[in-house]
């Protein structure tokens, strides 16, 4: 096809046994010397139908299927023939042919593996550019556009369509339906059509025909048109025009709307006569043309050109767009929107397959991601509207090689995340009532704080929250324990299907129970258990006492005593010991935590203490085996 048009490698087969098979890569070689790929790939096929499976069939024939743009299928054949024999070139080919395969990680180890042992110059700077352009697939893939992308019924069918263009409330597009086939990939020469805007949406597309008698040239490719001059001249991309001398095979016409009808082409000025030449684009004053181009002084590939159009009709010397926007790949399709941003396509940017479209912004060029951008050639964008608009691709699932999709942004539906709380005073006999007054702190994952509030007459606060995250509320007030609860968003954001207003919001609760602090009085700490005999931290235990590490360090002012206590069974001295050794155990892991050894002291109390005495039940008696503490000491704020 024109649009992925490139210059033929000079490759050579070594020579063959046997007849038949020396036949059909003779035949297959001639026809790819013409670039009649499509005829090169059956004679290639029936090689290896015979039987021969050598590394330069193989290669060969996933040459002509990545030159006449069906890089997809070139993998297995490149894959074949590097099994056959190790060369430079076809494992470069090989790892880009992963990647359009969708096949990132497996496409970043084989262009990694290539240049462990690369030594052309030109292909190892593709590669380096690609392994770097795969590190950013991932994020490219999954950062939300909004976009939703349909095909456009009007336009497309078996064949391929590509580069609209709006005129007269007419969509003008360039398709390969024409019945007699272009040998280099098997589809119809391509011609340029037009159906009613208005039509666009139609299931059959009964309404489209040919653009223009004088443009559309039998064998010959006509696409890609740039209208100025109120759409009275046109600048379009013609190739297989037979002149084998002085020009390249795709070039720049012009041509010009008179008396009721479009004029015979003529070469543009600017061309470049041994150049690859194509998919113009007026900006939108009609003054500047953009066109993409392998001529010399790029940057490497294709790239992206500007000439500027005088009051007399002529084009200035092309001038090249620099490396910020052309790399050493492919850069081509331009098109400037109403509010004068270029987009275009490239396979030289990171991107998800071929070609991706980008927009430029400043000397940024911003890949737009998913849904527009897909594993296959993604180009020829045409916006319509604010955030809308159509373009190409040859994405699966479609009706021909390249079809028309059209794009629109909708605008997300937003969820808001709030936490509604209440701060409650525990009297000692264990009833809550509001607290007013308290001070709340809102904390992040690291601990540091994000916001504060006063919690009204009605112990009542509320802050609003990020989606994604993790929180801590702390509730504070002077003579008690400080309370904290979490809070998280995390993962409770539902999908955007499941919304049904513009605007959601989620509101999570926190109850947080403020306890006075009583200097002496035990307070024991749950959970903790030690094996029989034992005086190390369980992990069980691990979790009880990281609570109390909590709060030390939410209760900065606080020194407390941590105890231990044994039930009655057994000797009392040895009970004793067993307490101490068992508290002294719960300080050491609190002090391990970062709690300042002056803040706290351990102390075993054996079965000196009981709960209950006289225990007889086993239920009984491990109320008595229990761990406790007490404040000892309250500092002033700030002491």
């Amino acid at each position: 096809m024109m649009r992925h048009k490139t210059l033929v490698l000079a490759l050579s087969l070594a020579a063959v046994a046997c007849g038949p098979f020396r036949s059909s890569v003779q035949k297959g070689n001639k026809n790819f010397e013409k670039e009649e790929y499509q005829l090169a790939i059956e004679h290639y096929q029936a090689a290896l139908n015979k039987g021969r499976t050598g590394a330069e069939v193989n290669f060969k024939l996933a040459e002509a299927y990545r030159l006449s743009n069906r890089m997809p299928q070139a993998e297995q054949y490149y894959k074949a023939a590097l099994d056959a024999r190790k060369n430079e070139e076809t494992m470069f080919r090989y790892g880009m042919a992963l990647k359009a395969n969708g096949k990132y990680e497996e496409a970043a180890t084989q262009l990694q593996s290539y240049l462990a042992v690369a030594s052309n110059k030109t292909f190892i700077r593709l590669a380096q550019r690609e392994v770097e352009n795969l590190r950013q697939v991932a994020s490219i893939a999954n950062t939300p556009t909004y976009r939703v992308v349909k095909p456009v019924p009007g336009t497309n069918s078996a064949a391929s369509e590509f580069s609209p263009i709006v005129l007269n409330n007419e969509l003008i597009f360039s398709s390969t339906r024409e019945e007699t086939k272009y040998k280099g990939n098997g589809e119809g020469f391509l011609n340029l059509y037009v159906v009613p805007m208005a039509d666009t949406g139609n299931t059959t597309a009964t309404q489209v025909r040919p653009f223009a008698a004088a443009l559309n040239a039998p064998e010959v490719h006509d696409a890609s048109p740039a209208f100025t001059n109120e759409g009275r001249t046109m600048v379009f991309a013609r190739s297989n025009t037979g002149k084998k001398s002085g020009t390249a095979n795709v070039d720049l016409y012009i041509s010009q709307y008179k008396t009721g009808e479009w004029s015979e082409p003529r070469i543009a000025s600017f061309n470049d006569p041994v150049a690859w030449d194509a998919s113009p684009a007026f900006s939108p004053d009609g003054r500047t043309l953009y066109f993409s181009s392998d001529r010399r002084g790029g940057q490497g590939g294709r790239d992206i050109w500007k000439t500027t159009l005088d009051a007399g009709g002529r084009f200035s010397r092309p001038v090249n767009l620099g490396p910020e926007i052309n790399t050493p790949g492919n850069e081509s399709f331009p098109y400037v929107g109403p509010d004068s941003t270029l987009y275009i396509a490239s396979d030289g940017h990171p991107g998800l397959g071929g070609l991706d479209i980008f927009r430029v912004s400043g000397d940024s060029v911003i890949n737009m991601g998913a849904p527009i951008n897909s594993i296959g050639d993604d180009f020829s964008i045409l916006m319509t509207g604010e955030d809308q608009g159509l373009f190409a691709s040859n994405r699966g699932g479609g009706q021909g090689g390249d079809d028309l999709y059209s794009f629109v942004k909708r605008q997300p539906k937003l969820v808001n995340f709030f936490v509604d709380g209440r701060v409650l005073e525990r009297n000692e006999k264990g009833n809550t009532t509001p607290m007013p007054n308290a001070r709340v702190t809102l904390q992040n994952a690291q601990g540091v704080k994000v916001e504060e509030a006063t919690a009204d007459a009605k112990g009542a606060f509320t802050f609003r929250l990020d989606s994604a995250s993790v929180y801590s509320v702390i509730a504070e007030r002077q003579g008690y324990f400080a309370a904290r609860q979490s809070v998280i968003t995390q993962g409770k954001t539902p999908p955007q299907s499941q919304l049904t207003q513009p605007v959601t919001d989620i509101r999570l609760t926190a109850t947080l129970t403020l306890s006075k602090i009583v200097r002496n009085k035990a307070i024991v700490v749950e959970n903790i258990f030690y094996d029989y005999d034992k005086a190390n931290i369980r992990p069980d235990a691990a979790v009880e006492l990281d609570k109390l590490v909590q709060t030390l360090v939410d209760n900065p002012t606080i020194t407390i005593e941590l105890s231990s206590h044994t039930d009655s069974r057994g000797v009392d001295i040895y009970n004793q010991d067993l307490s101490q050794r068992r508290a002294q155990s719960a300080v050491d892991y609190i002090i391990s935590k970062g709690i300042d050894p002056k803040r706290i002291t351990a102390r075993g109390y054996g079965e000196s203490r009981p709960v209950i005495r006289n225990a007889k039940t086993e239920a009984q008696h491990q109320q008595n085996r229990r761990t406790e503490f007490k404040v000892t000491r309250i500092d002033e704020p700030g002491q």
